[in-house]
């Protein structure tokens, strides 16, 4: 009698471990985000939608895979085609999916949710003015409070611009997180290119600057001198932080020393402005992303152009 209430209690523990473990592992692949695509940002945002689809990033999509180069790399890291690869498509196109566990398609090269992150979690929120209320008449604190949430699911703010600048370093350092050290070395033996005077300053205000902010939504905003050393000093610094991580992974001799370039810019532009900013001094003796986070809330509002004005570029691309 007792061997069979055992057995009846093991079966049902069983039962309960087996439905809430499969329960659980559901719920964690509903809560893991992905992109949606820039359609659906074009849904409110069209004149940064319309920025972005004469860039490079967005047509590539097109054209990066008919590169002579693009396909001997594909094939040395184990692939046929370019659209196929796990490893390009880290940084070379807009996956997206419909639904969580769905099918995935791609649409794009780089686009939107490249820099703000995957939108599925925070999309409702941020789209969320409140009840009957739209975009233009929402008051100011709750924007506070719903910008403040779409990040906590994962959106990476505007306003948050070590971590878009951070995202925009990975790629263009070929630093991404996910791209290990044995990948790198045999892309760059076959010919990827990789660029360690990669600045964001230059990049982001030319033919991608997208910088609509009410009342006027239709003018395509340039940055003062101020706000434009402000951003030097916060790519500089992420790309330290970056850098400094990739480095560390490696032992390819190109690619180490396409990290030990990018180390040394940052840390010049960083040690430049330690003296009105003791953040910068901070990230250079422990280059985090913390300390990272922490220089760009210290940079803003300062005006660092007559210590930076001089690495700042003539030109954007």
């Amino acid at each position: 009698m007792r061997d069979s209430r055992f057995l009846r209690f093991a079966g049902l523990l069983w039962a309960v471990t087996i439905l809430f473990g499969w329960s659980g592992a559901m719920q964690n692949a509903v809560a893991e985000p992905f992109t949606v695509g820039p359609k659906v940002c074009k849904e409110c945002h069209i004149a940064e939608y319309k920025v972005t689809t004469g860039t490079k990033h967005f047509t590539s999509v097109k054209t990066v895979h008919k590169d002579k180069r693009a396909k001997k790399i594909v094939r040395a890291v184990g692939y046929k085609r370019m659209k196929k690869s796990d490893t390009c498509k880290m940084c070379h196109y807009t996956e997206v999916q419909k639904k969580a566990g769905g099918k995935r398609k791609i649409v794009a090269g780089p686009s939107c949710e490249s820099c703000h992150g995957p939108a599925s979690n925070w999309l409702k929120i941020h789209n969320d003015y409140g009840k009957g209320v739209k975009r233009d008449t929402e008051s100011a604190a709750h924007k506070t409070e719903r910008l403040q949430n779409a990040e906590a699911a994962g959106m990476v703010l505007p306003s948050k611009m070590f971590d878009v600048a951070t995202n925009c370093m990975s790629c263009h350092g070929l630093a991404a997180p996910g791209l290990d050290e044995k990948s790198a070395a045999v892309m760059l033996d076959n010919g990827h290119p990789l660029n360690p005077d990669f600045e964001l300053v230059a990049y982001s205000q030319g033919t991608v600057r997208h910088r609509f902010y009410p009342p006027d939504v239709t003018t395509n905003k340039e940055l003062s001198a101020a706000e434009k050393s402000q951003l030097y000093v916060v790519g500089q610094a992420a790309a330290l932080v970056r850098a400094s991580a990739a480095i560390k992974k490696s032992t390819h001799e190109k690619y180490l020393a396409a990290q030990k370039k990018r180390i040394a810019t940052a840390t010049a532009a960083l040690e430049a402005v330690k003296g009105s900013v003791p953040a910068a001094g901070a990230l250079l003796a422990d280059p985090s992303v913390a300390n990272g986070r922490a220089l760009a809330v210290a940079v803003k509002g300062k005006d660092l152009s007559s210590v930076v004005g001089g690495m700042l570029p003539s030109k954007y691309k």
